[in-house]
């Protein structure tokens, strides 16, 4: 009688989404948010999983060139009610690519954000943080929470600091914009992957020195330099804008790995790969005369719309 086989598996895609559920737990979502399964059977096998930030239509025919079961990311694909998928439109025609090559849907957005190991922890040892803790943290778990603050192992200038951050995330037309003294010293740093301007309250109570978010809008940011330039006013916190895009894509090589670690531990043998394709829907940008392009990596209008690295 021969032993039996013990061989890793698939696991079919309720064993994936348990394994999920650990990791990015979905109560640590925010209760406007979308997270979750959106298309798939639970009974489907799952022998590649793809990480991407953004559901679009190339994405996806990524995902179905590459036979891919399982694609998983950041953004959801229906944040806002829907009343028709039909195939007409952008958001049907996903859908409906989906279900037809038998890919599941699952968003991972702001559970992934809060929980640990998420978006804004990749965001911060991205900007060289060793130690953090959230910057608003969840009603029913203070250890997690949306954003991070922390102090860096030794202080360095504003303008390292972004180009150390410009240094780590993908390339985009958008670049890393910067509002402060390029030579002030900073230390204490504030963190939100995404869009982060409705934080500043928190990002001053934390003492931050610098706060490093994406999509900072022009009165937010204005205002909140206006009172840290004010009477009195330290001059902080200073600023460091990155493209929404690029802050979330660094947590995707973390979180392929955590899955694949995961699946690894029940059992199973599953490929977890992160997509390098550009979703920022920025091509290029068109600098001033007076400007010098070389200090951004993101000027090129011909770089190819790819992300860069692997799981």
């Amino acid at each position: 009688m021969s032993a039996p086989s013990t061989s890793p598996t698939a696991p079919d895609l309720a064993e994936v989404l348990d394994a999920v559920e650990e990791l990015w737990p979905l109560r640590l979502q925010e209760p406007w948010d979308a997270s979750g399964l959106v298309t798939g059977r639970p009974d489907q096998p799952v022998r590649r999983i793809l990480f991407a930030v953004d559901p679009t239509a190339e994405v996806v025919a990524e995902a179905v060139a590459s036979g891919t079961d399982l694609l998983i990311t950041h953004h959801p694909l229906l944040l806002r009610g829907v009343t028709s998928v039909a195939a007409d439109r952008f958001k049907g025609a996903v859908v409906h690519e989906l279900i037809e090559h038998r890919c599941a849907l699952l968003a991972c957005h702001t559970n992934a954000d809060s929980a640990p190991d998420g978006v804004s922890d990749a965001v911060a040892r991205a900007a060289g943080l060793t130690a953090t803790t959230p910057l608003a943290p969840h009603p029913a778990d203070p250890a997690v929470g949306i954003g991070r603050v922390g102090d860096l192992p030794e202080p360095t200038t504003l303008r390292e600091l972004a180009r150390r951050l410009a240094d780590a995330v993908p390339a985009t037309a958008h670049g890393v914009r910067v509002a402060g003294d390029p030579g002030a010293a900073v230390r204490r740093v504030a963190v939100c992957g995404g869009a982060g301007d409705s934080l500043f309250d928190e990002v001053r109570a934390a003492g931050a020195d610098v706060y490093v978010t994406a999509d900072l809008r022009h009165h937010p940011a204005s205002e909140a330099r206006e009172a840290a330039t004010g009477p009195g006013a330290a001059g902080t916190p200073y600023l460091v804008d990155l493209s929404h895009f690029a802050s979330e894509w660094l947590w995707l090589p973390v979180g392929a790995a955590a899955l694949r670690d995961a699946l690894a531990a029940r059992g199973h043998a599953v490929e977890v790969a992160v997509s390098t394709r550009r979703t920022d829907p920025w091509d290029f940008r068109v600098d001033h005369p007076e400007q010098d392009p070389g200090h951004d990596p993101g000027h090129d209008p011909d770089r190819p719309r790819t992300a860069g690295g692997t799981a």
